[in-house]
């Protein structure tokens, strides 16, 4: 160890994890984080499918088989909320999980949010009604926005210089498969002839499985390195800490180095992490958590089971490749270029739709065009906001930037969801995607002026932290036992 420590001099803590290679424990912390992002992609898109399920039935229990208009108003109200209070408890649950996190580690919050995703997801597999549905959403969602910040965090604080946004975007493709795995269970479920109350129970309380996981595996992970060493100063624990995690493969002498970055220095950030994010958000969970109200439009006669076959595929084919070729491109195409291409072709897609009324009325043709919508979000803003948003800040403010940015997204989500029944019987189902296209534009727009580009440039560097002197590359295993230093 006084080898090493003697070759490598007094190199900082940050500048061992902007050099060391892909290792075994990048991908460690790439499940663990990752599987939060299933579960909260899983539960906060389920909720579509389990309200077309449990809808009529409690309805009828509740106004009996023949409401009046104005109960059928106020049920629709009831049910635009519970496909909406989880996105708005999100958007509460980022803002603070994210300010805390800087200010007492990512360690000590890391795994209580996935507790109460767990809680909130059993608890909504009980539901008896509305108003309990209401409240189990609600600390599902706060536990959602908690995960946001956390999870792209630790990954981007272990994460390389060269490697950054492909690692965090991994952890944040975990959402593709939690939104493609509610459709599927569901499709399975109601193919094999399950009753449609004990599917939808099934569907929400599936959630807790994996949020229950992950607990453990989060809860033993170390303190972020360089939140110990960069912003309290503990660089020798910090480094002591990453030798153990990474077995050794990353190591610094752990000089210490406190960062108190201003946030009012980091305004313009804001103003696009979070910015882009709302835009991005409104308009991709106001048709994701909706889809099956969409298909309905396209296809009013088919059945939950074909609309939901529909939704797997649109899903399956067209988004999980967007994530795939997102996050192993963004280092070399650069997050900014990937998230302008991505919402301009949002705008097209949606535009289209909305202009052509053949596309809104033949099931092929929206499939397509629709599904290309789909791919450049997530080839795009989906996966680049949640990047970039780990990546623009320092350390002291880390979390809290990108829970402000996440926050101020799922609000937009929340408006989404809520409006687009409203949005829909105003200005109609091609009107609604027009809006959606002119939004896109916005973000493109926003995007270009307030973003920028982190990719290629030390976590550090991309945070504008003060002060900053990256040192030579720290040596890794390998090129300590080439040059015949012991480890």
């Amino acid at each position: 160890m006084a080898a090493v420590n003697n070759e490598v001099h007094a190199r900082e803590v940050a500048e061992a994890l902007n050099e060391v290679k892909f290792s075994g424990f990048h991908l460690r912390t790439i499940i663990t984080a990752g599987m939060g992002f299933f579960t909260s992609a899983y539960d906060l898109a389920v909720i579509g499918t389990a309200i077309a399920l449990f809808a009529g039935p409690w309805m009828t229990k509740m106004y009996g088989s023949n409401p009046t208009a104005h109960q059928k108003v106020e049920f629709a109200f009831l049910i635009g909320l519970i496909g909406s209070i989880s996105l708005f408890a999100t958007f509460l649950g980022a803002l603070f999980f994210g300010t805390i996190s800087d200010k007492f580690g990512r360690k000590r919050i890391y795994g209580i949010e996935a507790a109460l995703m767990a809680i909130g997801a059993i608890g909504s597999a009980f539901a008896g009604g509305p108003i309990a549905m209401l409240l189990w959403r609600t600390v599902m969602g706060f536990g959602i926005g908690g995960d946001y910040p956390l999870s792209a965090v630790i990954m981007s604080e272990y994460a390389n210089r060269e490697d950054r946004g492909k690692m965090v975007g991994m952890v944040f493709s975990g959402q593709a498969l939690g939104f493609l795995a509610g459709p599927v269970i569901a499709l399975t479920m109601l193919a094999a002839g399950v009753s449609h109350e004990l599917t939808w129970r099934i569907l929400l309380g599936i959630g807790a499985i994996p949020a229950a996981a992950v607990i453990f595996l989060r809860r033993t992970m170390p303190e972020s390195p360089r939140w110990m060493a960069r912003a309290r100063g503990q660089g020798a624990e910090a480094s002591a800490n990453l030798a153990a995690y990474s077995s050794g493969i990353a190591r610094a002498a752990g000089r210490d180095t406190i960062i108190k970055e201003p946030l009012s220095k980091y305004i313009p950030a804001l103003i696009g992490t979070a910015g882009t994010w709302f835009l991005l958000d409104y308009v991709y969970y106001g048709n994701t958590v909706c889809m099956p109200q969409i298909i309905n439009q396209v296809a009013p006669h088919a059945s939950i089971l074909t609309s939901t076959a529909w939704n797997v595929l649109i899903f399956g084919l067209f988004a999980v490749a967007g994530y795939v070729t997102a996050f192993m491109t963004c280092d070399k195409l650069g997050r900014k270029f990937i998230q302008i291409l991505g919402f301009a072709m949002m705008a097209v897609s949606f535009g289209l739709i909305g202009l052509i009324p053949q596309l809104s009325t033949m099931v092929v043709p929206f499939i397509i065009v629709f599904g290309i919508s789909y791919f450049f979000t997530e080839f795009g803003p989906n996966v680049t906001t949640f990047i970039v948003a780990a990546e623009l800040y320092p350390v002291n403010l880390r979390t809290t930037g990108h829970g402000i940015s996440a926050g101020l997204g799922k609000f937009g989500a929340f408006l989404g969801v809520f409006l687009f029944p409203v949005i829909g019987a105003t200005l109609g189902f091609r009107g609604s995607l027009l809006l959606s296209s002119g939004l896109a534009i916005l973000g493109v727009i926003v995007t270009a002026i307030f973003v920028q580009e982190p990719a290629g440039k030390s976590l550090e560097e991309a945070g504008l932290e003060s002060g900053w002197e990256p040192a030579q590359p720290i040596l890794t295993r390998e090129a300590s036992s080439s040059a015949g230093v012991s480890v």
